[in-house]
């Protein structure tokens, strides 16, 4: 007897009538959005003398079109490995981001550090939204453009995320396997931070319920309304790491015009879905090389030292599920730079305290 296979096609035809029109198999590319994109350098560091660099935009697969830089070396030509690199969560690729690209960059790396989704230059309404599964897919849309490049070698691409774009960063390599070498540095995990509050305060029914209903509350009153960036000016009683971030997003240090942390931050349910989700769940089967680099001091160690261990072991304080050990745990590595805070991982500090070098030998004996 033989079986009997109908399209989709078919059924289409049979059910609803359609035209031979409405059934061609026809992609559709969606123009690219265009961006008003400053052309002046306007990062918070100066340019290297040993990269060239240029503003390019690339497509994700929901639509948007994002800003970024491109740096590559001078010295080094042919097909090269390349990096893509995002965060802090709030920042803006004038910021440390760009840093981190343009360090890559001098040490012989097509670096790429992109605006997210909603944020700086690059393209969404409303402004300063984030989305678990939109910001993962920043990251694998950098990956994409990067593989595209004549002077990249596609199979020789890693990622870094700084503070909240670590812990995407993680999830976006957990994901996407071409994505071969994986550096957190500094690292929240903004869904467990979200969901529990700092140091997992909130991790109680009752908290998250009272949070759920102010937000929900929030969207039919003002869902528009903007939380504000870095508190400013500093509460003489305000914690050490709120001091820090003030020293960074406040300051000639740190501070930019696009930057929500520096100015009016999110929007107040504009981090909402984080709130609801814990997207950490499979880093324990990444078996691309990791790298989470965190500083001795930092407000935050917590959450990279146990994202550390259950991408290696399949389980860690923090976290409610239980997997399996990672079936590559050989190329993983946790870095605690001494006496290093949250921040001092931004731009180095004043003590220069990101090993550029070692970021460097990492990716050069993974991307190989």
């Amino acid at each position: 007897m033989k079986r009997l296979f109908i399209s989709a096609t078919l059924v289409c035809l049979m059910l609803v009538g359609c035209t031979n029109r409405e059934v061609e198999h026809k992609t559709e590319y969606k123009m690219k959005q265009e961006l008003n994109l400053t052309q002046e350098w306007d990062k918070v560091f100066p340019l290297s003398e040993k990269v060239n660099h240029r503003k390019v935009t690339f497509e994700t697969q929901y639509g948007l079109t994002l800003a970024a830089d491109l740096y590559t070396p001078k010295a080094v030509k042919g097909k090269l490995a390349a990096i893509a690199v995002s965060g802090p969560f709030g920042a803006t690729k004038e910021q440390s981001s760009g840093l981190y690209a343009m360090q890559m960059a001098e040490r012989g790396f097509v670096a790429l550090a992109f605006d997210p989704s909603y944020t700086g230059e690059s393209s969404g309404e409303p402004r300063r939204t984030a989305s678990p599964d939109i910001n993962t897919e920043d990251f694998m849309a950098a990956v994409d453009f990067l593989s595209q490049q004549d002077n990249v070698d596609s199979a020789k691409i890693g990622i870094i995320g700084i503070c909240g774009w670590g812990g995407i960063a993680l999830n976006a390599a957990a994901a996407d396997p071409r994505i071969k070498a994986t550096v957190a540095s500094t690292m929240y995990d903004m869904s467990r931070v979200g969901g529990n509050g700092y140091f997992d305060s909130e991790d109680k029914e009752e908290s998250r319920y009272a949070a759920r209903k102010t937000l929900a509350m929030q969207r039919l009153s003002d869902p528009m309304a903007m939380a504000g960036g870095v508190v400013d000016p500093l509460p003489e009683d305000a914690p050490q790491f709120v001091k820090d971030y003030h020293d960074y997003y406040k300051t000639k240090r740190g501070y930019h015009p696009r930057s929500g942390n520096s100015n009016d931050g999110w929007r107040v349910i504009g981090t909402q879905a984080y709130s609801n989700t814990r997207f950490l769940y499979y880093i324990n089967e990444i078996r691309s090389a990791v790298l989470i680099m965190h500083g001795e001091k930092a407000h935050s160690r917590y959450f990279g030292e146990a994202a550390y261990h259950y991408m290696v072991e399949g389980k860690a304080e923090g976290y409610k599920f239980v997997g399996n050990p990672n079936p590559v745990p050989e190329n993983k590595q946790l870095l605690i730079i001494p006496s290093a805070t949250h921040c001092d991982l931004y731009d180095g500090g004043k003590s220069n305290f990101i090993p550029w070098d070692k970021l460097a030998a990492f990716f050069h004996e993974n991307l190989k």
